[in-house]
């Protein structure tokens, strides 16, 4: 659901930058207000299992189309939804940095779609009112209706946000109704995953859950817990990641279907021109792979595969440093004021 420049006009991807902004120094205000400082390690290292697990698209059987997990919901659930908010924002900022995915005018739009509706309305309004007090069934049920309506909500922030720009020639309606059912298969099994994530963590560690801000757990547990999911980030990020889809997403597949191809150009104003030079001088590892990667033969396989893994290591890293240089900043500044 990553969306591109070429889908954005800069008047709507300017007031998503303006509208995620504000809701980041938001959360960063009230994070900064929380006392658990459990919370600093265990975002670096859940922003680097959230990149990693993006990296991962599955197929969506009979539609030639693969999906990816968003995460926002697991993260709320397992952080709250302030620093939840903070964590999904530095993953989707690396990712359109410093690997091309998804653009930079288009990144408060991607902030607010995969961000906004899983963890300010998915979890508070959905989740946790279902899950509340249940056993395992209800948060099975919680948090399946949860993913799903908040991808719904997400794949039609992307159909709104590119009719109210009017810079590509994509039907709306139709558009809408490619986006919605395909994005509703992908939501079921960011439920299906979400429930197994949080039902293993509960069973596990029950004291890792933001409903459980009370339950003793000692250093070296906490220890354990913040290893045991850097462990799983670098699997998944630099092996995992390797077997991922090579399907276009949702939103890509929607556009092929309107257009024959998977990706629009961007428009040729000043500002789309400026930041796709932007982004060209940021993104170290474009697509994730090495630029020299080509395609075909036995030797540029091996390369694609070296370079997914290398950039799932690297961006996972990245994630979790600037996860926990935001933890430790607002932490720092809580104690001097």
């Amino acid at each position: 659901m990553h969306m591109a420049d070429a889908l954005i006009s800069p008047t709507v991807g300017g007031t998503l930058w303006a509208a995620s902004s504000g809701a980041i120094a938001w959360c960063a205000k009230k994070v900064k207000a929380t006392r658990d400082d459990r919370l600093i390690p265990l975002m670096g290292v859940l922003g680097a299992f959230i990149f990693t697990a993006q990296m991962v698209n599955f197929s969506v059987p009979g539609t030639g189309s693969s999906g990816h997990l968003v995460g926002g919901l697991i993260l709320a659930i397992l952080l709250g939804p302030h620093a939840a908010f903070l964590v999904i924002a530095s993953v989707l900022t690396v990712q359109s940095l410093f690997f091309a995915d998804g653009g930079l005018l288009a990144l408060g739009c991607n902030i607010f779609n995969m961000g906004v509706f899983p963890i300010f309305i998915g979890y508070p309004l959905i989740y946790r009112p279902l899950a509340s007090g249940g056993g395992e069934s209800r948060r099975w049920i919680a948090a399946l209706l949860a993913a799903i309506i908040a991808m719904q909500l997400g794949a039609l922030g992307v159909v709104l946000e590119t009719k109210a720009s009017g810079v590509s020639a994509l039907p709306s309606k139709t558009f809408l109704l490619l986006m919605q059912p395909i994005h509703l298969a992908i939501g079921v099994v960011e439920g299906l995953a979400t429930a197994v994530i949080v039902g293993f963590v509960s069973s596990v560690r029950p004291e890792v859950l933001a409903s459980n801000p009370g339950m003793a757990s000692n250093g070296k547990e906490w220890r354990s817990v913040c290893l045991g999911v850097l462990a799983a980030a670098i699997l998944i990020g630099g092996i995992v990641s390797c077997y991922a889809s090579k399907r276009p997403d949702g939103l890509e597949w929607a556009i092929a279907k309107l257009t024959g191809r998977p990706q629009l150009q961007s428009g040729a104003d000043p500002v789309h021109d400026r930041m796709a030079r932007l982004q060209e001088n940021t993104a170290i590892l474009p697509d994730y792979q090495f630029q020299s990667a080509g395609s075909g033969s036995s030797a540029a396989l091996s390369a694609g595969k070296s370079g997914t893994s290398f950039s799932g290591i690297l961006g996972g890293l990245i994630t979790l440093v600037i996860c926990g240089l935001i933890g430790f900043t607002l932490k720092s500044r809580r104690r001097e004021a």
